[in-house]
């Protein structure tokens, strides 16, 4: 269950990345809200996984998540460079995630 609640903060983590962008410098109500809520619960959703993750695995899955995610769609949204390079390292991150997620955690593996 612990996973599960870590993935869904992770997804929560993307919502704020990219709702940053929308909020265009907190100048904007709607998006300022909603990406204020998704960073409160993401980060609460955070702390519940931790009953049970070990910090530095669920911390790495949580930031892994949120960078994978806000980089495909920073792409997809918004045009951003689509190179070789920048979708290998996307790759690597998405390596390491799976790593920890089979190697890194205790308990609910």
């Amino acid at each position: 269950m612990a996973w599960l609640v870590l993935g869904i903060a992770g997804l929560l983590e993307i919502g704020w990345a990219i709702g940053l962008k929308y909020t265009e410098g907190f100048s904007r109500p709607l998006p300022t809200v909603l990406t204020v809520a998704s960073m409160i619960a993401s980060v609460g959703l955070l702390g519940w996984s931790l009953r049970t993750l070990p910090v530095g695995t669920a911390y790495a899955v949580w930031t892994g998540i949120g960078a994978v995610g806000t980089a495909l769609l920073g792409m997809w949204l918004f045009d951003e460079p689509r190179t070789v390079a920048r979708l290998s390292c996307i790759g690597l991150i998405v390596a390491g995630i799976v790593g920890l997620k089979l190697f890194g955690g205790v308990g609910e593996a």
